[in-house]
């Protein structure tokens, strides 16, 4: 299980079960809120806008939610002011960790990061420690049983992908971010469907880790997703499927 890959798929197909119990929904709309206070309530010119606008609808968020969430963000309704921040940090095994934080109070939530890592065997660091360690990239996964590799290879490069993994079950797609929507679209335009696709942080190497380690960052991921305040979390770390189930079945 590789930090940005299969841990950002799992994430997103359960989307619409976290939507249950609004953790996808707060999270949602506060970027959506950010998104338009920063560049303003139209998604056409706004590409961060766009984004959270096609995320709020993957998890069923009502018109309505999204647009006032719009309208607090560009001023027309009130509404409580978040401030973005970043934090970053080691986590088990001396995984590397960005996570990135949408608050309206940082003196709550960086004793409740803190914690986070301090209970799970990591430890946050200083602003630019692991930063490096990652390159923002678009990043697509197909599955393998949809998709002829040759016809996907040449569609993307088309479209201006930069690169193309494999793993065991599916295809990972790299762009440039300015490509990404392009690429998205080739995809769209002939039939192929994907399994995620966002603009993330790619690490660029990965850390392998077993046994306790491999259960301390699963669970510190999970422990970090489920905070409110958490947008996103990125980790260079690498699990074995079998080791994953074996973790899961455990519970």
């Amino acid at each position: 299980m590789s930090g940005h890959s299969k841990w950002a798929t799992t994430k997103h197909k359960k989307a619409a079960i976290d939507a249950k119990r609004g953790k996808a929904f707060t999270k949602i709309i506060r970027e959506i809120t950010i998104a338009a206070r920063i560049g303003g309530g139209d998604p056409e010119g706004n590409p961060r806008l766009r984004t959270a606008i096609l995320k709020a609808k993957d998890v069923n968020m009502p018109g309505e939610n999204i647009q006032k969430a719009i309208s607090r963000g560009t001023g027309e309704l009130p509404g409580i002011s978040y401030e973005e921040l970043r934090y970053e940090g080691y986590g088990p095994g001396g995984v590397a960790m960005l996570i990135e934080i949408t608050t309206d109070n940082k003196n709550r939530t960086a004793p409740e990061i803190r914690q986070i890592f301090s209970k799970n065997g990591g430890n946050l660091g200083e602003a630019g420690c692991v930063a490096w360690m990652f390159h923002k990239k678009g990043m697509l996964t197909i599955e393998k049983n949809k998709v002829n590799e040759d016809n996907l290879i040449n569609i993307v490069l088309d479209a201006g992908a930069e690169d193309i993994k494999t793993t065991d079950t599916d295809f990972e797609v790299y762009t440039d971010p300015h490509a990404f929507e392009s690429v998205k679209t080739a995809l769209k335009n002939n039939k192929i469907e994907y399994s995620y696709a966002e603009v993330t942080m790619v690490p660029q190497n990965t850390i392998r880790l077993e046994g306790k380690e491999a259960a301390q960052m699963l669970h510190m991921m999970e422990a970090l997703e489920d905070h409110d305040d958490v947008q996103n979390v990125y980790a260079n770390f690498d699990i074995a499927d079998q080791l994953i189930e074996q973790l899961a079945a455990a519970k």
